[in-house]
């Protein structure tokens, strides 16, 4: 069941296709100040962003696991993901798991301290947190030839 509501869409910017979505997703990541290749996930359907709360969510054909080659850490993206953006931080994520160990935890949390620090970190519900280079979730961006 979808926590996005018709209501919601209706005074939200929305977008829809896989490629423009995949734009859409780097671009508010990059304006909220985190790194563009975060959300790495594939055949999306619809992405959105209530500017006014900065409420966000995509919508995946189906789940997708990615592993972050850089940390070696895996990661498992829900069919839809949601979250609240503010500048350099990332709260209330709903559709996003880790694998610690043997077990699968979901993340509520992921802010980028001050810069220059280049440092990102990663919390749990309960409090728990681990923390990375940025530099390990950044994505080159495609430029398009004319």
């Amino acid at each position: 069941m979808s926590i996005v509501r018709e209501e919601m869409k209706g005074k939200a910017e929305v977008y829809h296709g896989d490629e423009l979505c995949q734009e859409k997703s780097k671009q508010i990541l990059k304006e909220v100040g985190l790194p563009n290749g975060l959300l790495p996930l594939k055949d999306i359907e619809e992405c959105g962003i209530l500017r006014e709360t900065g409420f966000v969510w995509i919508k995946q054909k189906k789940s997708t696991t990615h592993k972050f080659e850089k940390i070696g850490k895996l990661v498992s993206y829900a069919n839809e993901v949601t979250a609240i953006v503010e500048k350099n931080k990332i709260k209330k994520l709903t559709g996003v798991k880790t694998k610690e160990l043997l077990v699968w935890v979901s993340l509520s949390d992921i802010y980028v301290d001050e810069p220059p620090s280049g440092k990102i970190s990663f919390q749990t519900p309960t409090g728990l947190f681990r923390t990375f280079p940025v530099s390990a979730f950044q994505v080159q961006d495609h430029v398009k030839e004319v």
